[in-house]
């Protein structure tokens, strides 16, 4: 990882993860891959007995190694406890809980005073910024963020965010155990949703508005996939969980209410029980073995209930979809260059390409618009601008259309 030496790093030999639900299991399969033992803790005892169960199963379902070795190696690499020393023993802790403030502060102040020297103490937090985390903690130099994407098996991105007090050896340690468990690192300064759910937000929230205006699913899903996107947002957002997106959501509606406002359409979907695959149920229908890439239909009902909230009728021809859904993102971008928060396009790249399904094809999200040019893109946000400041253009886009500048140019 560029800027960062991780040769002086304390190595990390050993993780305990805090959440045994779906993201705390899916990081102890990426460790279990590599021979990294792990210990799993979780408040729910019936949730924490099937964790190992969950875990070998995932790991067969892959196909890269037979049953009887898979058995082994997770009888022999992953242990639960209740014990908050045994967790504190080990080099890394993740916190991989509820996406909650008090929650996760609340699990700090049990667990800091039980972590030994030098073990880093990390959140697998989505959105909520690291210094709000950090806020109650007595030393904050080994606490940051550790952001692993769904499906962890198939999204190699990490995300691991500075905050501002932790110190490079963390930074380094936590760069050097990704590559460990053959993840790709990006290091991000701190900030509501961070990089990547910073440019997943506008795009998602863009997907529930079309269907306010009375877009269809299949529509804007076929839009997103033929432009080529692994798949499209509603079904990305069914595969996150709809609750989980809700709550991260929530952390960028707060952060900046003049570009991103709740869908009420997400908080009826919520309210009515429809998470996405977790509960069988969310715009598609899904049954329990099925792969995440498989095929799917429209919920029962999920119809219905969008148009309840239908607000107006507008065209949908992929041609104004695509922009409609990606050009937020692109704008979402240059705030995040322009507030340093990563040092070059190419990071927003890599990250868009393998933490959200971007296709290789197009390069990246900046990659993609420098193929239309600042001043394009000028002239297709002018016909957005009823969408109001989301869809204003930067001083930063507005200053590359001036100058006939494309993003790649500002890295050389």
């Amino acid at each position: 990882m560029p800027g960062v030496d991780s040769s002086g790093a304390r190595p990390v030999r050993s993780v305990a993860i805090v959440g045994a639900g779906m993201m705390g299991t899916a990081i102890a399969v990426a460790n279990v891959r590599r021979s990294v033992p792990v210990v799993i803790a979780d408040v729910d005892e019936r949730v924490l007995a099937t964790s190992t169960a969950r875990i070998a199963g995932e790991l067969i379902q892959e196909g890269r190694w037979s049953s009887q070795h898979v058995l082994e190696a997770v009888q022999r690499l992953v242990a639960t406890t209740s014990d908050d020393a045994r967790l504190g023993a080990c080099d890394l802790v993740i916190e991989s809980i509820v996406e909650a403030v008090a929650a996760k502060q609340t699990l700090y102040a049990r667990l800091e005073p039980r972590l030994a020297a030098g073990t880093l103490l990390a959140s697998n937090t989505s959105t909520i910024p690291i210094a709000q985390l950090a806020a109650k903690l007595a030393d904050a130099r080994r606490f940051l963020g550790l952001h692993f994407f769904y499906p962890v098996g198939r999204r190699p991105l990490v995300e691991i965010v500075r905050g501002p007090q932790t110190e490079d050896l963390a930074i380094a340690a936590a760069v050097a155990y990704a590559k460990t468990i053959e993840k790709v690192p990006i290091v991000v300064n701190d900030g509501p949703g961070f990089l990547v759910n910073r440019l997943l937000v506008p795009y998602l929230a863009e997907a529930l508005d079309l269907l306010l205006e009375g877009v269809a699913i299949r529509e804007i899903e076929w839009a997103a996939t033929s432009f080529g996107m692994a798949m499209g947002p509603l079904r990305l957002m069914d595969e996150i969980g709809l609750d989980t997106v809700l709550l991260g959501g929530r952390v960028l509606w707060e952060a900046f209410p003049e570009r991103i406002s709740p869908s009420p359409l997400l908080v009826a979907m919520y309210k009515s029980g429809r998470l996405g695959r977790k509960s069988n149920a969310g715009f598609f229908a899904y049954h329990p073995e099925q792969p995440a890439d498989a095929p799917a239909e429209p919920a029962p009902g999920v119809n219905e209930l969008i148009a309840s909230w239908v607000r107006r009728r507008a065209p949908s021809t992929p041609d104004r979809i695509v922009p409609r859904l990606l050009l937020p993102m692109v704008l979402e971008a240059t705030r995040i260059l322009e507030e340093r928060k990563v040092g070059e396009p190419r990071s927003v790249d890599l990250a868009v390409i393998l933490g959200l399904g971007f296709p290789v094809s197009r390069g990246g999200l900046l990659r993609w618009a420098d193929s239309l040019g600042a001043r394009r893109i000028v002239a297709m946000l002018d016909g957005l601008s009823h969408l109001g400041p989301r869809a204003q253009p930067t001083p930063l886009l507005l200053e590359m259309a001036r100058r006939r500048r494309p993003f790649y140019a500002r890295a050389a």
